[in-house]
């Protein structure tokens, strides 16, 4: 009896090993699958990361700057009484100098846009170049220099903006492809209303009529990419000359 006990405990000791040996390849295969899934999880997690990080340095970094801002009053000429008078009405047009950010990436002016108020109407505004060659102008009128003498500003409508370059070493800023880089600077050129000597057009401009005095607006310059351009300012409490530096 006491060999048959020693064989029986010699075999329980075997298949106890067996049994513990089963138990740590399938502890081992187990950690190695969570292992992969871990290691795959923080690849997935790193490669977000640094897509996440690069587009917040696109978005912190880039952006376009208004850093001036001039206004036209609408001047009409009538005849009165068979003379002819020049009458001064209200801001009519309004010249909105922007520039890429120091270290922005390239600003494709097709796709900015330009929203703004004056307290009773909100306009979006996008460039309309593209399919009016009248509200694009590479350079400034070399005639007499005047900023809005250059181009025919009075096809822009409460849809469209025209541009003007000041500064463009590459002509990268062409009529279809209007792309601003380090450097450039541009004017967005911006129709308020309309006037004549039969008094306001409600239908035509941005906000269907010329801004009158102490009128406040604001808005910015969206970019595809990056921070918005802010535009802030109030009109004057009387106009009493043609052109104003109103931001």
């Amino acid at each position: 009896m006491n060999k048959i006990g020693k064989i029986l405990q010699r075999k329980d000791a075997g298949s106890i090993g067996i049994g513990a040996m089963i138990v740590f390849i399938a502890m081992i295969l187990v950690a190695g699958v969570a292992a992969t899934v871990l290691i795959q999880t923080s690849n997935t997690i790193q490669l977000q990361a640094m897509k996440t990080g690069t587009e917040t340095t696109r978005e912190i970094s880039s952006g376009v700057q208004v850093f001036d801002i001039e206004g036209l009053i609408n001047i009409t000429t009538v005849n009165i009484s068979g003379n002819l008078t020049t009458l001064r009405g209200d801001l009519e047009f309004l010249g909105i100098t922007v520039k890429p950010r120091p270290g922005s990436l390239a600003i494709d002016l097709n796709n900015t846009y330009i929203l703004f108020s004056d307290g009773e109407t909100k306009a979006l505004l996008r460039y309309g170049g593209w399919n009016d060659t009248a509200l694009f102008a590479s350079e400034i009128n070399q005639t007499n220099g005047r900023l809005f003498k250059t181009g025919n500003w009075s096809n822009a409508t409460n849809e469209y903006f025209g541009i003007i370059i000041l500064q463009d070493y590459d002509r990268s800023c062409q009529r279809l492809s209007p792309v601003i880089n380090r450097g450039d600077k541009v004017v967005l050129m911006v129709r308020c209303g309309a006037a004549n000597s039969s008094g306001f057009n409600e239908t035509t401009g941005t906000f269907g009529r010329c801004i009158p005095e102490r009128t406040v607006i604001f808005g910015k310059v969206i970019p595809e990419v990056g921070a918005p351009g802010v535009i802030s300012f109030t009109t004057p409490m009387s106009y009493n000359k043609d052109i104003y530096d109103l931001q």
